[in-house]
């Protein structure tokens, strides 16, 4: 079985995201969860938070132990994104983009696959 958990409209780039869910795919939740306490970026606080959701919901609705956890599949895609201008001299503007994103945390018992 495999359960999930979302964050949508987190405000941070999908590349920022990308490279601290690159540090926690395939490990147990509890290992996880002990290397995201000590990164000081945002982007952790938020992926922690969706890995003990996922977690949460592995273990009440689909009656996983919580012991045997691991991370599957976390992914960052893209979410609609704020466009702004600022203006610049001699009557130009040049555009703001603010990127934010959609985390998504994929956990199931030893051995599970994303796919089933």
């Amino acid at each position: 079985m495999v359960a999930k958990a979302i964050h949508r409209n987190f405000g941070m780039s999908p590349a920022k995201v990308r490279r601290i869910l690159g540090l926690i795919k395939n490990k147990p939740v509890g290992e996880a969860l002990a290397a995201l306490k000590f990164r000081s970026t945002p982007a952790a606080k938020a992926v922690a938070k969706v890995i003990r959701s996922a977690a949460a919901n592995g273990e009440n609705n689909e009656f996983m132990a919580a012991d045997d956890l691991r991370i599957i599949g976390a992914y960052a895609d893209d979410a609609p994104r704020l466009k702004r201008f600022r203006p610049q001299s001699r009557g130009r503007i040049n555009p703001i983009i603010r990127r934010s994103c959609h985390i998504t945390v994929f956990v199931g018992e030893e051995g599970a696959k994303l796919g089933t």
